[in-house]
């Protein structure tokens, strides 16, 4: 049997898109910006399945992006 460690929330977003840095810093999933820009750069966030280390790829509605154990599906409102 697979477990799935991750709890997958849903963010709903005023606009899109979004940079990605920014859904990591809003969530409060890092500290600060500066965190997590080093943690994208350093391959530890994926986007729908995928290792982005680009800090400012644009996010938009039904992307899904995983950080340490949390995984979170982003809506626009």
């Amino acid at each position: 049997m697979i477990i799935d460690v991750f709890s997958m929330r849903h963010i709903e977003i005023a606009k899109e898109p979004i940079e990605l840095y920014r859904i990591l810093k809003i969530e409060n999933m890092v500290a600060s910006g500066g965190e997590a820009k080093f943690v994208i750069a350093e391959g530890q966030v994926a986007v729908n399945g995928i290792v982005e280390t680009r800090k400012r790829k644009k996010i938009v509605s039904g992307d899904v992006i995983e950080f340490g154990k949390e995984k979170i599906r982003i809506h626009v409102k």
